[in-house]
């Protein structure tokens, strides 16, 4: 009876710890990722500071159905608004930028990618030609996240506007 139960519980901690996880990536390793085989770019921007942006991490990037859903259809990548090194992208070299008031510096391509409105957590959306389709700030749910990831996921932003996508995916 006491190794059955062991048995089980090495059984439950093994199911536990495999559960599956958003693979993240570096910029550079989705960038190349995308090159040979296609597919979106999902940056989530993030501070180490943030509140919001942890609780997204704990909570909706989490979520079995965003996970799933993001695996499959994107690069998903984490980009810390404060990183110091030098990113590479589209020909251009981006750095951080210049400290202000004792804080750290925001980096030239989270500038770039979140068009200069710092908000944090934001989300940025590649194309497969890696052009910005769209930024999405703020803390979102997983509910109201996976429609989201859809929309843009499977390209119904080129033909249908957020309402008629809202109103057939809830069908």
């Amino acid at each position: 009876m006491k190794r059955l139960l062991v048995v089980l519980m090495t059984l439950l901690c093994v199911a536990a710890s495999a559960q599956e996880k958003i693979q993240w990536m570096d910029f550079e390793e989705a960038v190349a990722a995308a090159q040979s085989n296609p597919k979106k770019i999902f940056v989530d921007v993030y501070t180490d500071w943030c509140g919001w942006c942890k609780r997204m991490d704990q909570t909706t990037f989490q979520d079995p159905a965003v996970v799933k859903y993001m695996n499959e259809n994107y690069y998903a990548v984490k980009f810390d608004a404060e990183r110091t090194d030098t990113v590479r992208f589209m020909g251009h070299d981006f750095v951080s930028g210049m400290s202000q008031f004792g804080r750290k510096a925001t980096h030239q391509l989270a500038a770039a990618m979140l068009q200069n409105k710092m908000s944090y957590p934001s989300y940025v959306i590649f194309n497969e030609q890696q052009q910005l389709v769209q930024v999405i700030p703020g803390y979102q749910e997983a509910k109201n996240f996976l429609p989201i990831l859809h929309f843009f996921g499977d390209d119904a932003f080129l033909s249908k506007t957020w309402k008629e996508f809202l109103d057939e995916y809830q069908k």
